[in-house]
């Protein structure tokens, strides 16, 4: 060990998004759970049409990330369930739970929400005034009559979207 370097605290919990395998999230959450590891694996509601009838279910709101906090030696024992891509360290915590509150109460809000490929950056910064939505901060595109609110998940690159009124929101 080189005498400018600091020891590694093994218990330190740190805060990752864990992007793991296809189709293997929720198999994820369990093994964090079993290791007693905080997770958030925000899910939307899907609801498709099989054979005449309808089936509900709860779909990843971003396939293939995982967001936990664990420590050095929860992450290596999460790598041994071969279910990890990689892990990737959150430079910003705070900035990231802040997203991932606006985003739980978005998902709360029961309207329809899907994810956009891309960060959306143009626009007005709103905060929304009323509703189940309210204290939540984005950017505004107009769509017709209706007014949309990106809410922008910046570790992933993702925005989510969710329809308001623009009676609403106001400008920040």
């Amino acid at each position: 060990m080189i005498d400018d370097e600091e020891p590694v605290d093994r218990s330190e919990r740190r805060w990752y998004v864990l992007h793991v395998k296809p189709r293997t999230e929720k198999k994820v959450a369990t093994y964090l759970d079993r290791y007693r590891c905080f997770r958030h694996l925000p899910l939307r509601v899907v609801i498709r049409k099989v054979q005449r009838r309808k089936v509900r279910r709860e779909l990843p709101l971003f396939p293939g990330y995982v967001f936990t906090r664990m420590s050095f030696d929860d992450r290596l024992k999460m790598l041994h369930t071969n279910l990890l891509v990689r892990t990737i360290e959150i430079r910003h915590p705070r900035e990231t739970i802040h997203q991932l509150r606006m985003l739980r109460n978005g998902l709360r809000s029961g309207e329809a929400v899907k994810v956009i490929a891309k960060t959306f950056h143009e626009g007005d910064h709103v905060r929304v005034k009323s509703g189940p939505l309210r204290g939540t901060e984005g950017y505004v595109k107009r769509d017709g009559e209706r007014a949309l609110l990106y809410l922008n998940v910046d570790i992933l690159g993702s925005t989510v979207e969710v329809a308001v009124s623009p009676m609403e929101v106001e400008k920040i």
